[in-house]
């Protein structure tokens, strides 16, 4: 049955190894846990799983691969013949045992009287815990259901707790920051303010215990960042996502620069999308300004009628001289690292003719809005 589980989970493109498994294995061996479901699940996960991300992953498979199972004694039972008991029971006895077994009518009878002693037993306790349950409902506490097993309450693997750390979904600020962070160079600039507490003690070491405080500037991510957003008509769908890289980028690097353009990138930009007639800035303006150790990234659908990138005159707003393909070839030209990060997803890029024409024009590197997708963008900017 763990195998089977094992290849369950496989399945499900959880990254597990046959040495996880053979853990799993020795831990069961171990007893650590026995006929309790809710303690498999935690074991299992820990060792099986070995990055958060596919905790959502493991639920699922685990809710489905063990549905309907309450507690690990009917699997086990499913795997042990009453034939193999028998035989291993008989084996603890001694020849006196046996002999007596056999006066009393056999195995078979012995352990009908044993199953209506722990009938009665089990019958007896219910009462009483019927008794206090009845009291203990009345003080708001759980009582037993009608076939007088405890009420659970739902399932660990059932809640799901994981569901946003899954790296294939789309997600919120806080896991934009993680995959952001990926994307760091950090240097100590400024004003030293930091404690610095292994080179105090040290310090004050060699000063025979004579205080000696270290203060150092604090470690920060120095990266630079260009990041240009689509605004408007069918990035509106994307707006609260885009919204949340905004705000994750922000806190992340101290050194960012957001600029917003239409479908493509043409010869102005604009900070303020409400003021982006009257105040536009001119993309050469952009690319003489910036270093080219700005990591430049794009964020967009690119879902547009393919003549917005191949001829001049594409733009929906204005009149462009020059095709937006020329635009972006120009960005390449002068930045080592541009990526594009796209909000749709990512199975439905190869339908559309203009993101295929955008994926080609940044070399390929179109990445997906999800945790992976932002990670593996971050990893080609930090190469």
């Amino acid at each position: 049955m763990l195998i089977n589980f094992f290849l369950a989970l496989k399945k499900t493109r959880i990254p597990v190894s046959i040495t996880e498994l053979l853990h799993l294995m020795d831990i069961l061996k171990a007893r650590l846990v026995y006929a309790d479901m809710d303690e498999f699940y935690y074991l299992s996960r820990m060792a099986l799983v070995k990055d958060e991300r596919h905790y959502d992953k493991f639920d699922r498979a685990f809710g489905t691969y063990f549905k309907g199972l309450e507690d690990l004694s009917s699997m086990i039972a499913s795997l042990i013949s009453d034939e193999f008991l028998r035989r291993e029971f008989e084996k603890s006895l001694t020849k006196e045992e046996l002999e007596k077994i056999k006066s009393l009518g056999g195995l078979e009878k012995l352990i009908e009287a044993f199953k209506r002693e722990v009938e009665e037993a089990a019958r007896a306790e219910k009462g009483d815990k019927d008794q206090e349950g009845n009291g203990r409902r009345g003080r708001g506490e759980q009582g037993d259901d009608r076939n007088g097993k405890k009420r659970r309450g739902r399932r660990s693997w059932d809640r799901r707790d994981y569901k946003a750390y899954d790296d294939n979904v789309e997600l919120g600020t806080r896991g934009i920051k993680i995959a952001l962070r990926r994307l760091r160079k950090l240097a100590r600039t400024g004003a030293e303010d930091e404690f610095d507490i292994d080179n105090t003690i040290s310090k004050t070491a060699r000063n025979g215990g004579l205080l000696d405080i270290i203060m150092r500037a604090e470690r920060r991510n120095t990266v630079k960042v260009l990041l240009f957003l689509d605004n408007g008509g069918s990035m509106d769908a994307h707006v609260k996502v885009c919204e949340e890289l905004f705000s994750a980028a922000r806190s992340e690097f101290k050194h960012l620069e957001t600029y917003y353009f239409h479908n493509f990138i043409y010869d102005g930009v604009w900070k303020e999308h409400r003021r982006r007639m009257s105040e536009r800035i001119d993309t050469f303006d952009i690319l003489h300004k910036y270093a080219h150790d700005y990591k430049v990234i794009f964020v967009g659908d690119a879902t547009m009628a393919p003549y917005e990138i191949t001829h001049s005159g594409g733009s929906v707003e204005h009149w462009n001289e020059e095709a937006g393909a020329i635009w972006i070839q120009r960005v390449m030209d002068v930045y080592d690292k541009v990526i594009w990060i796209n909000p749709t997803p990512q199975d439905t890029w190869e339908y559309s003719t203009s993101v295929a024409l955008t994926k080609k024009l940044v070399d390929d590197q179109m990445f997906p809005l999800t945790i992976r997708g932002i990670e593996n963008g971050m990893n080609f900017l930090t190469k």
